[in-house]
């Protein structure tokens, strides 16, 4: 049984199947992440070409299966993100935020609001946005759907909201100064990146204001970042690892970015 809808949807991965035909996997408002099958679309002709770039959010025409291959129709309003078609350190970036979101949710499961936290961050890192500190901010606030959802209100032990913190893996969250005698594997994380990681935790995409962070606090914050998914998420994506890879390329290689406004 199939039903023809129409969808919003972001594109999160193209692969070439068979000689003229793509399988593309969609991550969809109303029905989840699908995959689907595209006839034709390797054809200099295709009509759908363009709709199934990476990088790329339109509404499509599809007939929506609840098992097996999805099967993609049309497609209208399309949209590219084209600085991150043409940056090779912007595609960097929006790869691993698909990548991420492709791992955290089941093939299936609804999440309208993941797909917009999708669609915002590829916005902003689109226009301009630092890309670090965006992808900062939706691998914290992707932390819960890994099952890790770690206390960044305050203190894990005394509850207390106010002073010095510092992440516990064994404590699945903040621990203050005057509790830190009770985990000697803390992560030692300065206060800086506590304080963004608190902040990256409850900011709402809708309403971001400007963000202005050091590099060096930046470094921090992707080591302790680093240090929660290799203990707590346990995944590696190829594309962090040419991110990781782009920071020893130094800073003459890296794009201009502008802050958060």
């Amino acid at each position: 049984m199939s039903q023809l809808e129409e969808v919003d949807g972001i594109i999160l991965s193209v692969r070439n199947h068979r000689e003229n035909d793509r399988l593309v996997k969609i991550f969809t408002n109303r029905f989840g992440k699908r995959m689907f099958f595209v006839k034709g679309t390797r054809k200099p002709n295709s009509k759908l070409k363009s709709a199934i770039l990476p990088f790329t959010k339109a509404q499509y025409i599809a007939d929506i299966r609840e098992s097996g291959l999805c099967f993609l129709r049309d497609a209208k309003e399309v949209h590219h993100y084209s600085s991150m078609q043409k940056d090779i350190f912007l595609n960097a970036y929006a790869t691993y935020v698909l990548g991420l979101a492709d791992a955290a949710l089941e093939d299936g499961i609804v999440d309208p609001t993941l797909f917009h936290k999708i669609e915002m961050t590829l916005t902003d890192i689109d226009e301009g946005y630092d890309p670090e500190i965006m992808l900062n901010i939706f691998e914290v606030q992707l932390l819960p759907y890994f099952g890790v959802a770690p206390e960044l209100r305050g203190c894990v032990a005394c509850g207390t909201t106010e002073g010095i913190f510092d992440y516990s893996s064994s404590y699945g969250g903040l621990l203050c100064q005057k509790d830190w005698h009770l985990d000697v594997h803390r992560y030692h994380a300065t206060p800086r990146a506590i304080h963004f990681l608190r902040i990256f935790s409850r900011i709402d995409l809708e309403q971001l204001g400007e963000i202005k962070v050091k590099e060096e606090t930046k470094t921090e914050l992707r080591r302790l970042l680093d240090m929660i998914y290799d203990e707590s998420v346990g995944i590696k994506l190829k594309s962090k690892s040419f991110i990781d890879q782009m920071h020893t390329w130094g800073d003459m290689l890296l794009p201009k970015k502008k802050p958060i406004e």
